[in-house]
């Protein structure tokens, strides 16, 4: 079976009324890392969870979205859902468009 992607965006809007940014990056990387998902080296753009994995752009500072992968499904949902739920992300199917906002 292979992995499954989804989008992270904020679910606030600026006061533009564009997609607010998730944090900056330095804050989304240590507040990610105390929750057990890192890069496997300084400075990485692929951060390493439970079950999952989350890609940001090189050097996107603030970050706007990234992208989630699911490569272990079993333990991946309550990760997000967790996740979603303390930073109020929107995890969204790029492939559908449904969103999930826990």
């Amino acid at each position: 079976m292979g992995s499954k992607q989804f989008v992270v965006q904020s679910r606030s809007r600026a006061a533009d009324g564009t997609l607010a940014p998730l944090g900056s990056r330095r804050d989304i990387e240590s507040a990610l890392a105390c929750r057990n998902t890192t890069s496997d080296h300084a400075g990485g753009d692929r951060l390493y969870g439970p079950g999952i994995e989350i890609d940001i752009a090189p050097e996107e500072d603030p970050v706007l979205q990234m992208l989630l992968t699911i490569n272990d499904e079993d333990i991946a949902w309550d990760v997000i859902l967790r996740l979603a739920r303390e930073f109020q992300w929107k995890i969204v199917d790029p492939n559908s468009g449904r969103e999930l906002s826990p």
